[in-house]
């Protein structure tokens, strides 16, 4: 049982990036608006890693909303009736990442967030 709760705790380890707390103390609000606008932090804080972290998540969030949306909408009936459902999993998605932010936290979002677009 310890040993699922290690396996478990490293996991969450790896999962949340650890950032230095001046640069995260400094960057919240950039973090969190990266969702809304992905290129923000980019602007404004351009050598702050914790505001490219969440940049790259914003622009992950984007490309998916963005390319999910137009496969489903050319998907007849099924996709017609599951493109509400997903623009509803993208919205929750935003809002982890918008929390997790504006919170000064580095946690990936579920299933897009281990890729690496920007660097």
């Amino acid at each position: 049982m310890t040993e699922q709760s290690n396996n478990k705790q490293t996991a969450e380890n790896n999962a949340t990036q650890i950032f230095e707390l001046e640069d995260v103390e400094k960057n919240k609000v950039m973090a969190g608006l990266a969702y809304i606008i992905f290129f923000l932090p980019l602007l404004a804080c351009p050598d702050s890693k914790f505001g490219k972290f969440h940049a790259n998540q914003g622009l992950l969030l984007l490309i998916l909303g963005f390319a999910g949306s137009v496969i489903l909408s050319f998907i007849p009936v099924i996709g017609w009736l599951l493109l509400p459902v997903f623009s509803i999993v993208v919205l929750v998605f935003g809002i982890i990442g918008l929390v997790n932010g504006l919170s000064g936290k580095a946690k990936e979002l579920p299933v897009i967030g281990k890729f690496k677009l920007l660097k």
